[in-house]
């Protein structure tokens, strides 16, 4: 105990109390509790990785009835249980501080979660709970389903590695048509299928709020992915989506790519590990040709080789926005390598190339970098696992270089601007050149 006192005394005054992985039972959980009910100056609560149980909980719950400045508590595996969730939701039907709240890995299961869901109902604070890892199934959905069809104000709900299929994910789909404020959703390494994903996407078609959405490793296949890219049509918010290790081939990589031709919000896409081809790459690289949104492409540990590095070469020629593009962990070789340093001499976009692990070789990276000699944007390039010797030296120090001048255009830039509104110019520069105005004001 007064080890826990002691570790108070120095902290119980700053802005963070960092406590993870402190060997914090429920007895030191107490003791903890009790200075938080007076405490004044303590903003955030680092415990993940403790032992405090049901009990613990309970006493940090009294504590959150009273204490009005705590607004993030972490409280990642701790072994709290549905009872411990239980008396936590109870605090936050009367707590008005607490905006986040992390329970992931802590076994609650559906009872649990029906309290937490009740609480959401009646709680007008809390913006972000994390409930990942869990035992939460189809019942548990279904209630926080409801909460979310009254609740105004979380905009972030993590429910990833959970029991979810296809009943639960339909009862949060028919929520998303209602909710307005949800713009983070995680439901990732779940179980849910094709019917699940059918229903979650006609909600996207009428959801005006959500811009994230995780669903990595589920089930969802060509299926899957043809209704989400029927929803991509329509859908106007969501602008990051995650779907990898999900089975997709050839059908849904050809749907999903004739949706980048029109969707013009989505800004990330997340493919890895599923079953992306040359041929698959081939349809995808045709939507790239289109797409003027999407600034990150995913798509490590698949199954691309030189033509599929080829296709996107290709695209990489005339796209102007794409400027994150991950290929890790395929099998492009030398020759596909050849096909992107091409590339890299005429593309201005592409500031981050991952290419680890693809039998890239001495002569892949020759061609890179003879490309880097003119290439002036590319900062990142990820060569490793791919037995290069000789030339990834100069392909480092090329990489400096172009790091180094662009920070010397963004101090151009902010300069500009300072000059520009000293001069009181800068609805003129705005209107001759709108181009010029945005990239030195985003800088800026």
């Amino acid at each position: 105990m007064d080890q826990i006192q002691q570790l108070l005394d120095k902290k119980i005054t700053s802005n963070i109390l960092d406590l993870r992985c402190g060997g914090i039972n429920y007895q030191k959980a107490q003791v903890l509790a009790e200075a938080l009910k007076i405490n004044t100056s303590s903003t955030i609560l680092k415990l993940w990785y403790n032992r405090i149980g049901n009990r613990g909980a309970q006493a940090l719950a009294e504590a959150l009835k009273i204490n009005t400045t705590l607004t993030t508590i972490c409280l990642t595996s701790n072994q709290i249980g549905d009872q411990g969730a239980q008396v936590l939701a109870e605090a936050l039907k009367m707590n008005t501080a607490l905006i986040i709240l992390s329970l992931g890995t802590n076994q609650i299961s559906n009872q649990g979660v029906q309290s937490l869901a009740e609480a959401l109902k009646m709680n007008t604070i809390l913006t972000t709970l994390d409930l990942q890892n869990n035992k939460i199934d189809n019942q548990g959905a279904q209630a926080l389903a409801e909460a979310l069809k009254i609740n105004t104000t979380l905009t972030t709900l993590q429910l990833g590695a959970n029991q979810i299929g296809d009943q639960g994910t339909q009862d949060l789909a028919e929520a998303l048509k209602i909710n307005t404020t949800l713009t983070t959703f995680q439901l990732g390494a779940n179980q849910i299928g094709n019917q699940g994903i059918q229903n979650l996407a006609e909600a996207l078609k009428i959801n005006t709020a959500l811009a994230t959405l995780y669903l990595w490793d589920n089930q969802i296949g060509d299926q899957g992915a043809q209704d989400l890219a029927e929803a991509l049509k329509m859908n106007t918010t969501l602008t990051t989506l995650h779907l990898g290790k999900n089975q997709i081939g050839n059908q849904g990589a050809q749907d999903l790519a004739g949706a980048l031709k029109m969707n013009t919000i989505l800004t990330t896409l997340d493919l890895q590990a599923n079953q992306i081809d040359d041929q698959c790459t081939q349809a995808l690289a045709e939507g790239l040709k289109i797409n003027t949104g999407l600034t990150i492409l995913y798509l490590e540990n698949n199954q691309i080789g030189a033509q599929g590095a080829q296709a996107l070469a290709e695209a990489l020629k005339t796209n102007t926005t794409l400027t994150t593009l991950s290929l890790w962990t395929n099998q492009i070789g030398a020759q596909g390598a050849q096909a992107l340093a091409e590339a890299l001499k005429i593309n201005t976009a592409l500031i981050t190339l991952k290419l680890e692990n693809n039998q890239i070789g001495d002569q892949g990276a020759q061609f890179l970098a003879k490309a880097l000699e003119t290439n002036t944007t590319l900062t990142k390039l990820n060569l490793g696992y791919n037995q290069i010797g000789n030339f990834k030296s100069t392909i480092d120090q090329k990489l400096k270089i172009n790091i180094i001048n662009k920070k010397r255009l963004r101090c151009l830039q902010i300069l500009c601007l300072e000059k520009l509104k000293q001069l009181n110019r800068i609805n003129e520069i705005k209107s001759l050149n709108p181009i010029i105005y945005d990239s030195c004001l985003m800088k800026y």
